[in-house]
Parts: structure tokens; sequence; C-alpha cells
């Protein structure tokens, strides 16, 4: 009997799919795979699989990719009012919602409660007051600061209450009349190890528990945030092996404790590429200079206020390769993408694609000196459905 024959599979990070979708949409470009969101959230949800896992928008707030999850049966993590509204206009439920921005505007809570939003999270007295108004509509998980100097973006620095000052805050929560719901925390961005997680989980196991004795709220959910590692110039460690110490930790939570996370970089970062194209070139001292029509401003702002080194390429590989310079395309002498390269002599129109440039790329741009941001193009919004482009405009 004849094998079956393989279904053809769309990606949209091959060559020829890169140049077709650049001639269809021009440059610069990111390209979102929808399909590759779906790999790395299942991937996430079998490395933790009593966690529920709410993406959180700030990487990459694009409609298609907050769709995906919410067809994967995920959750979301919602930041600011901006975020609120997307959703809303996706018709996602604010109960599949929590907003865990620590510092919050009455605005905010207040445009958060009336889509449905039921959920925050705070870290001090003068935050909890806010949320008096709001009575019974509401439930807070209190973050607790864990600090990681290790991580890419150490964000306990930012926020956060000591673990010593976590009680005398879920007393004044009980005061005002505000629910305890449990505990939050995040160690940090690009986490090197899986170790500050479990120190974490360990510390709120006990700090749970004590609250729950002096009967303060449920005190029945924890939130250990994200920070798990993706592959950029580095390999990161595989994510089951990474979480493996952190399923035993959990494993030692009361089971009447629900278990949710924050991934945000994990999800999104592997799941689109950049791609732009050469629109000059200088010799200078002894090598090439290649300007492109995105950079530091644009969709490479990561480098700046991510501090991620994205894997770079050319679409030409044929040629003798000399040492060559990538620089973005606006007048300031900081807007240097790359200078340790060996590329191939480009030409105008050649193009140049990033890797892993899902998170914190695209949503950090700008269109300093007009140089508009990136089209977004989302491809495999529906399963098997391989070929579906939509372009979408802010």
């Amino acid at each position: 009997m004849a094998a079956a024959r393989k279904a053809k599979v769309f990606d949209p990070f091959e060559r020829r799919e890169i140049k077709k979708l650049v001639a269809e949409f021009g440059s610069p470009l990111l390209i979102v795979d929808c399909e590759r969101i779906r790999r790395q959230y299942r991937q996430l949800r079998r490395a933790l699989p009593r966690v529920d896992l709410h993406y959180a928008l700030k990487p990459l707030p694009h409609p298609a990719v907050v769709s995906t999850i919410v067809e994967e049966g995920g959750f979301l993590d919602l930041a600011t009012t901006g975020e609120v509204e997307l959703v809303a206009r996706l018709g996602v439920d604010g109960e599949r919602c929590i907003h865990t921005h620590p510092i919050k505007r009455d605005a905010d809570i207040r445009a958060a409660v009336a889509r449905g939003v039921r959920v925050f999270v705070a870290d001090n007295p003068d935050e909890l007051r806010k949320f008096v108004p709001y009575g019974d509509r509401v439930e807070v998980l209190l973050r607790v600061s864990y600090r990681s100097p290790g991580a890419v973006s150490d964000l306990s620095r930012k926020f956060g209450c000591d673990p010593e000052q976590l009680l005398p805050l879920a007393r004044r929560a009980h005061d005002l009349g505000i629910t305890v719901r449990g505990l939050s925390f995040h160690v940090g961005s690009q986490a090197p190890d899986p170790g500050k997680h479990v120190e974490a989980i360990e510390s709120c196991r006990r700090l749970l528990a004590a609250a729950a004795r002096e009967k303060l709220g449920p005190c029945d959910t924890l939130d250990i945030g994200g920070g798990f590692p993706i592959d950029y110039s580095q390999r990161a460690p595989e994510i089951g092996y990474f979480c493996a110490p952190i399923r035993a930790a959990l494993a030692e939570l009361p089971k009447r404790v629900r278990v949710i996370a924050e991934p945000g970089r994990y999800i999104a970062g592997p799941a689109a590429i950049g791609v732009a194209s050469v629109m000059g070139r200088a010799r200078r001292e002894n090598r090439w200079w290649y300007y492109l029509d995105d950079g530091l401003y644009g969709s490479f702002s990561g480098q700046l206020f991510d501090h991620a080194h994205y894997p770079l390429e050319s679409l030409r590989n044929r040629g003798k390769r000399e040492p060559s310079v990538l620089a973005g395309p606006t007048c300031d002498s900081i807007d240097v993408i790359a200078e340790n390269l060996t590329l191939p002599q480009l030409e105008v129109g050649d193009l140049i694609v990033g890797r892993a440039m899902g998170a914190y790329t695209w949503a950090s741009a700008s269109e300093f000196n007009f140089f508009p941001r990136a089209t977004v193009v989302s491809v495999n919004q529906k399963p098997g459905d391989r070929g579906t482009v939509l372009k979408v405009e802010y």
C-alpha cells in the first residue's frame, strides 16, 4: 500500500515564503506565525501541567496572538487600559483575564472592572486603598519581591513587597474589606535557571499557609509570573528540563491552591521574525555599511530596551563574505544594529532577517524620524489553514 501523502506545511519563515510576503506587503515586515504561537503554548503547558497560563500581552499585543491563545484554552494577563480594550474588542470575557500592574490609576481599575476583570495585583497599602470603592467586585493578589540579579531584567527591583511585609499587607487588605485571593511574584525576564522560581514558590507556600491561618482571605491562588527563557544568540535550556524543579516545588503546594503563570516572551519571542531591506550602502574603513529600513528605533528596539541580541542572516548567501555593519534608517548615529558581521556583498533591496523577534520589538518600536513601524503580517491563524495571511493596520 502506498504511503499516505503528507500534508504540506506552510512555513512563513522559509526563505521563499519570506520573499513572497515581502513582495506582497513590502518591508519592513514582522511576520507572526500563529502555528508557532500554538507550539510554544503547548510546550509550556506540557512543562507546567498544573498551571493555568495567562499570556502577557506586553511583549506582542497583537490581535492574532491573543485570539490564538484564547482558542487554545489559555488565559490573558493585562497591565494597561489599552490592553483591556484590545481584548474587549476581540470579545474575550474579562473573567479570563487578570490585571497584574501593581501600580494603577483609578481610571485603570474602573475600566478593567467595567470589562469584567475581577483579579488585580497590589504590593503596598496605598495601592490597596484604591480598591475600596469597588467593594466585592474585585480580588487582589499581593505581589512579593524576590530579587534576581542574574535575570536579564530583574522585575522585583521595581515591584513587590518584602516577604516580611506580606502578612501586615494582607491584614491591611482584610481590614479594608478587600479579598486577598492569593500571592504573586515575578523573578525577572530570561531567568538564567529555575532556582529563583523554586525559592519564591517555597516562600509563598509558607506565606499562603500563614495568611490562611489568620483567615485573611481565601489565599488559594499563586501566580508564579513568567521569565521562562528562549533562544537568542545563545541557547536556552529546554523548557521541560528548565521547569522540572519548578514542577517539584509546585507539587508541595496544597491541592486547593490554583497556580497561574504569565508567560509572554516564551510564547511570542520565537513566533515572529523581522524582515528589513537594504536601502543604501557605503564603504567605510574597509567595511561595508548597509542601511536598512528598520533599526533600533523600530523593530530592533529590543536591543536597547530588552537587552536582546537577535540571530541575523542575509537571504543572499552567495559570494565572498566580508566584514559588514548593519545600520538603521534614521539620522541618529546610535541607530546601528550590528557591527561584527561577515556578509556577502549586498545590493539595495536585499533582505535581512532577524529571528526570535516576537517579543519586545514591534511592541516598543517608534516612528522616530517619521520612519514607519514595520507592517505586521500574521499567518496560520487557524490550525490547518496555513495559507491564510492577515495584515493588521494600527
